[in-house]
């Protein structure tokens, strides 16, 4: 095969590809190439996905890695035979340029899904999503036995096929073999295996990828299911990833944004794990505790969690704000003619509470929120819980977001 000229434009629409492919249309562009939506001239105008090698300028030496990585998932693709993953059809070569041939799916991406999902103020629901879940960790399951790590799961790589209730695991552009001779390592000292990759393979989506494959380039099944799992949180949550996460901490902080069970909650948590000795390390560990979800009868849920305030933001004077005055029974301190003090016999307003007050704040107005706090309770400790969310909501001129506000704390 000859080497492929970088920097060739765009096929137009109407092009004969191999004396077969006839192109109709671009469907995407990325780093390495062009997908296009192509009739099958041989099989009765047949619709199918030409995917064209088409890297953006680089030196030789970089050229000659992604050609190999672009032929690596013609390889990959070969392997795979599973009714949730585009058949691989053919790969070949013309005039200069590099081809693979998929079968085409004719359906949307979960994150045009979502989209809609936002614009209606909408979610999936927790039972929507362990469904979800339930269908796509057997695909994992199979790709992972085959040696094979997706290493892009998001919501733009898994397709909702139309007439169709199966998800369907797409683009494995970026898929890589677990053993890939010097440059693979069982390392740990377990038996997992864990894929390090050169410089030119360093992928992933930030938000979805985990830390150890975006930093370091170091790739297992647990990686995978983080990012399975990070799609999750989005879908119940309709938040992206940069929202879930504390960005001072970066601790994920998605329940803060809905209720659902608290075994389900541990679940989504150790998929998403920093660590990933502490994750799943197999699609069939997570099945196995949706299985035994699914059997139990707990019907218990989780409120959302008061997240702590990173150093920075913390202000020492809080823990005297909250401080009530002490209250008295002589009838002196009480006129007939003087007005009753807002939140009067009210309990005191608990510390956590107060606490997620501050943390869904911070959402809007960001540090400022703690010191609105602090000021609000100075000047009127006695307020009721009620009357401490209408006084913190006056502080959003946006009525859409003293709305969202008043949502997040009153569930």
């Amino acid at each position: 095969m000859s080497q492929p000229m970088i920097g060739k434009p765009e096929i137009p629409s109407g092009t004969l590809i191999d004396n077969r492919y006839m192109i109709q249309h671009l469907l995407g562009q990325g780093g390495l190439g062009r997908t296009y939506l192509a009739f099958d001239t041989r099989r009765f105008n047949e619709p199918c996905v030409l995917k064209e090698f088409a890297p953006r300028g680089s030196g030789a030496h970089s050229l000659q890695k992604s050609r190999d990585l672009f032929k690596r998932e013609a390889e990959i693709l070969y392997q795979i035979h599973h009714p949730q993953i585009p058949n691989f059809l053919a790969c070949f070569e013309g005039d200069g340029r590099l081809f693979l041939v998929q079968e085409y799916v004719d359906g949307r991406t979960y994150s045009n899904i979502l989209k809609e999902y936002r614009k209606q103020g909408s979610h999936f629901s927790e039972a929507a999503v362990i469904d979800w879940l339930n269908k796509l960790l057997p695909v994992l399951e199979y790709i992972h036995q085959h040696d094979i790590i997706h290493r892009d799961i998001s919501p733009d790589n898994i397709m909702l096929p139309a007439g169709r209730d199966l998800p369907v695991l797409i683009d494995f552009g970026v898929g890589k073999q677990v053993v890939d001779g010097e440059h693979s390592d069982s390392g740990a000292g377990g038996d997992e295996e864990v894929s390090y990759v050169g410089k030119m393979s360093l992928v992933g989506k930030i938000g979805y990828a985990p830390h150890e494959q975006i930093r370091l380039g170091i790739c297992s099944p647990s990686s995978d299911l983080y990012a399975l799992g990070v799609t999750a949180v989005v879908m119940l949550t309709c938040k992206d990833p940069y929202v879930l996460m504390n960005q001072y901490t970066l601790q994920w902080q998605w329940r803060s944004y809905t209720a659902i069970s608290v075994e389900f909650g541990q679940i989504l948590d150790k998929m998403l794990a920093d660590t990933p000795s502490e994750r799943y390390q197999t699609s069939r560990e997570v099945m196995t505790d949706l299985h035994q979800l699914a059997q139990s009868d707990t019907t218990r849920v989780s409120l959302p969690e008061p997240l702590p305030l990173p150093e920075t933001m913390v202000v020492p004077p809080l823990a005297a704000a909250m401080t009530l005055p002490p209250q008295t029974n002589h009838p002196e301190t009480r006129s007939a003619d003087r007005p009753t003090p807002k939140g009067a016999g009210s309990p005191p307003i608990e510390d956590a509470f107060i606490q997620q007050c501050q943390d869904a704040l911070a959402y809007y107005i960001g540090p400022m929120a703690a010191f609105v706090i602090e000021e609000t309770m100075q000047s009127e400790p006695q307020l009721s819980r009620t009357e401490f969310i209408d006084s913190l909501t006056q502080e959003l001129p946006d009525p859409k977001e003293a709305l969202e506000f008043r949502k997040r704390i009153l569930g």
